[in-house]
């Protein structure tokens, strides 16, 4: 006995699904109300979306900050390194 295996969403709904999910929706929440939550769910994805671009600034700023640090390091161990070669040759 062969079985296959059905996926339980077999893919990206199309129009009728669309349609048949909109009017669920309509019936659901009422035509009255349907721009009320549109612009709210626009303005969530609006403020997601400053969220995102603020922690992304964020992470770029103390990247570049922790690089210049790295940096100030290697100067300030290498300066040390030759004066102590100066040194030692003196």
């Amino acid at each position: 006995m062969t079985y296959s295996l059905v996926p339980l969403f077999p893919g990206i709904p199309g129009g009728p699904e669309m349609l048949i999910v909109l009017l669920i929706v309509v019936l659901l929440f009422g035509a009255n109300k349907l721009p009320k939550l549109a612009r709210s769910t626009g303005q969530a994805m609006g403020e997601f979306k400053r969220g995102r671009e603020d922690i992304e600034t964020e992470l770029r700023e103390a990247t570049a900050t922790s690089d210049d640090a790295e940096s100030d390091v290697e100067t300030e161990t290498e300066t040390e390194t030759d004066d102590t070669d100066r040194t030692t040759a003196a």
